[in-house]
């Protein structure tokens, strides 16, 4: 089959499933809504700390590649993805976002007033800095409290210093510990991203079928209600099995994917669902799904 049959069988102008995030195709289900809203809330606010989190695939760094090109030009922003190591090396990650250079005998003290001296500097040019870390559940307790002793860097009214955390339902189980406290303290506002419910994610389907030339239709209403069950209401796996499930159409040569499309294509064992998304139930020996109280 040539690269580009599910294309031109559907009409379709791009592959409207793809696994990477997309901004151009961002789908603003009510959730995505408010955490945006959330996000956007803490920037204005000059939130010292803001704390976004969702499952796998829910969306969140699509939502923080929507904020990035939505910043003001008074923001000065450093990006941090998948940050690890002790203490110490955090500081060495956030002196990297910004691109400030570090010296090879650099130790922790000289790094720490490295990274005050920028951003008072910043905040001296009427600019202010906000560190973003995307999988911050990957964060441990320790560096946390690091991150924690950043923001005292503020002082009076002044934020000079805002945190942004993005990360899956580990990052806020870790912050509610009782030994978290301070840190849970200066979390200023939060949201928990959660799975699509069945509405939404049919709203999903074809809003980013229209998005490349489709009528909407390319799959119809019985398949989506497996492809949600199937998926959980996790808009990555939505889109895996929705990419495959036109291929399998085109193949075949039919304008529209129905549930036993669905049904092949998870029988022919070529998709791998993991079993961690809350209340896992078994659907069949070949796939398993979220259970309903899970979706939004």
């Amino acid at each position: 089959m040539r690269s580009d049959l599910y294309l031109e069988h559907f009409g379709f102008s791009e592959r409207p499933f793809t696994l990477l995030p997309d901004p151009d195709l961002m789908f603003w289900s009510r959730g995505h809504k408010r955490a945006y809203a959330v996000l956007e809330y803490g920037l204005s606010t000059r939130a010292p700390l803001t704390v976004v989190t969702g499952e796998v695939g829910t969306g969140k760094t699509t939502l923080l590649q929507a904020l990035l090109a939505d910043m003001d030009d008074d923001a000065v922003v450093g990006l941090i993805s998948n940050v690890q190591g002790g203490r110490g090396d955090l500081l060495r990650w956030v002196l990297n976002a910004f691109d400030l250079s570090i010296p090879p005998d650099a130790d922790y003290v000289s790094m720490f007033q490295q990274f005050v001296d920028f951003v008072l500097e910043a905040y001296a040019d009427n600019r202010f800095v906000v560190l973003v870390i995307d999988e911050a559940q990957n964060l441990q307790p320790e560096t946390l409290e690091e991150l924690r002793m950043l923001t005292n860097v503020n002082s009076n009214k002044d934020e000079l210093l805002q945190l942004v955390l993005l990360g899956q339902p580990e990052l806020r189980d870790m912050i509610g510990r009782p030994e978290m406290r301070q840190f849970a303290q200066r979390v200023s506002v939060s949201y928990h991203l959660r799975p699509m419910n069945r509405e939404t994610a049919g709203d999903y389907v074809r809003f980013r079928l229209r998005c490349v030339g489709g009528s909407g239709d390319e799959i119809n209403g019985p398949a989506i209600d497996l492809v949600h069950e199937i998926s959980g209401g996790v808009p990555r796996v939505i889109n895996k099995v929705c990419d495959l499930a036109l291929v399998y159409a085109a193949s075949m040569e039919i304008q529209s994917v129905d549930a036993e499309i669905i049904e092949e294509l998870m029988e022919d064992g070529i998709i791998f669902l993991s079993n961690t998304a809350s209340d896992p139930l078994v659907l069949s020996d070949n796939y398993t799904v979220c259970s309903p109280e899970a979706a939004e």
